[in-house]
């Protein structure tokens, strides 16, 4: 079984971030404004304004900083598929479970 870890990405170049971004304002990496809409929890480009959370105005560009008070970094949990994390006898028998009759 893969381990899990628990990460929050770029929306522009998905490097991993440190869980406590609140002093980051912008991407280690690339240089992309944390605090906007993409990077949030409640970003859901098929809802009204593009959001989860109940806004009185659509916000334009998604990817610009901006002051939403809804603002949540959004954190996702990932499969740790590095070396360190599993045996190669457990990716192996993973992967022949598949196919069995």
């Amino acid at each position: 079984m893969l381990a899990k870890r628990t990460v929050s990405r770029c929306g522009a170049c998905g490097a991993v971030l440190p869980i406590a971004t609140a002093s980051l304002e912008q991407c280690p990496n690339c240089r992309a404004a944390l605090r906007a809409c993409r990077q949030c929890t409640h970003f859901e480009p098929s809802r009204r304004f593009e959001c989860t959370e109940p806004i009185a105005e659509r916000i334009a560009d998604k990817n610009a900083r901006n002051d939403c008070a809804a603002f949540s970094l959004r954190v996702t949990v990932e499969r740790d598929a590095s070396p360190d994390s599993t045996r190669p006898g457990d990716i192996r028998r993973g992967f022949d479970n598949l196919f069995k009759k």
